[in-house]
């Protein structure tokens, strides 16, 4: 294992600090990035995606985990940083400067791939509706691990019926498992956050026979736009939806909170 200064050593002579407006917050704890590294399992020789690594906390328990680390970075004033890690770990390290919205993951890595990372939170949704996103699963990624505010990942991993159970939650669910899999304190962060933040672990499952996961999206956005009023007024626009859920049993006069996962799968399957 190599021998690294402190990070806190590294962000000093690099002049660095967490830039606001690209949602950073910068972990320092060793222990707790080596607990959330620790997430997806053996990483031992696995090829990882890591989004907005910053001056590199995360990627070094990464790569101290043994992982072939592949990250995504678009603050070049973080780069300098970063290359001493690549440094430190000959052909174990592949830090690309850009946008990860724009970027082709499964291109870039051209092999099964975990993404692990502590995600700038003013893309963090994006990225992650993402990945559950497309017809074409399962998908190269084979688990994600992400840092999200604790309000988000709350609704990620939300059950029907509850306050925070909406489109995320049936996204994340429909064809993945999602757990809560650790708390993070808003103080373990440099600026802290407002908020407290968690990391969610998401592994790809079977995806139901017959449903379009276009169709799915497209209903779920539909349906919980306008999460207050009946379905039969919010799912209006959508072309033979009033006609599905006739066919399926599911009264129009119930909003879309109260639907199960089952029911927005069986109903995107019967509008086909």
């Amino acid at each position: 294992m190599a021998e690294l200064p402190p990070l806190r050593e590294v962000i000093a002579r690099h002049g660095l600090s967490a830039a606001k407006a690209l949602g950073q917050n910068f972990l320092f704890d060793a222990q707790l990035l080596d607990r959330i590294a620790a997430i997806p399992g053996d990483l031992h020789g696995a090829a990882v995606l890591e989004i907005g690594p910053g001056p590199g906390g995360l990627t070094r328990a990464l790569l101290k985990a043994g992982a072939r680390v592949t990250a995504i970075e678009m603050d070049r004033r973080c780069l300098p940083a970063l290359a001493e890690l690549e440094s430190a770990y000959p052909g174990r390290l592949r830090v690309i400067e850009g946008d990860a919205l724009k970027l082709d993951h499964d291109a870039l890595i051209g092999e099964p791939y975990a993404v692990v990372a502590n995600l700038p939170y003013n893309v963090g949704t994006a990225l992650f509706t993402r990945w559950l996103g497309g017809d074409a699963w399962p998908p190269r990624w084979t688990s994600l691990t992400l840092m999200f505010q604790l309000e988000v990942a709350q609704r990620i991993v939300a059950l029907p019926a509850s306050s925070a159970y909406g489109r995320l939650a049936v996204l994340a669910q429909w064809r993945s498992t999602a757990k809560l899999a650790m708390k993070v304190h808003r103080s373990a962060f440099t600026p802290p956050p407002k908020v407290m933040s968690a990391v969610v672990h998401v592994v790809p499952g079977e995806m139901p026979a017959g449903v379009s996961a276009r169709v799915l999206e497209r209903l779920t956005e539909a349906a919980f736009g306008q999460r207050r009023k009946m379905l039969r007024q919010s799912l209006k626009g959508m072309a033979g939806a009033l006609a599905a859920m006739e066919a399926i049993g599911i009264d129009p006069q119930r909003r879309a909170e109260t639907l199960s996962i089952a029911e927005f799968v069986d109903l995107a399957r019967a509008l086909g």
